[in-house]
């Protein structure tokens, strides 16, 4: 298979790969508006604050110590669900700039 042969089905792939994930993603999440969206970047946001009081609360908790393996077990846990929850969100956006999904004008 020359150059020309991989680049023509890899263009293809991609498209394929494109017009599949529109036909599954778009009929399960309605058109959008800014508004839509409120709710998903705030509690992007909201785990974030939370991911991040808890570590200044441990700081405050422990000046000169060691935070205690149930406090850093509690700051992974935040930080794995703030972490899943930004994931979430760029997948929306990739979904958007792919165009996987409709917006509202």
């Amino acid at each position: 298979m020359d150059s020309l042969d991989k680049n023509r089905l890899l263009l293809e792939m991609d498209k394929s790969i494109s017009d599949l994930n529109r036909e599954i993603i778009n009929p399960a999440i309605p058109e959008l508006q800014l508004k839509d969206l409120q709710p998903v970047i705030t509690l992007v946001a909201m785990a974030r604050k939370e991911y991040l009081k808890a570590l200044f609360d441990i700081a405050a908790e422990c000046p000169s110590a060691l935070p205690t393996p149930q406090q850093v077990a509690r700051l992974a846990e935040l930080r794995s669900s703030y972490e899943e929850l930004l994931a979430g969100a760029r997948a929306m956006e990739t979904a958007i700039e792919r165009g996987y999904l409709d917006i509202q004008r």
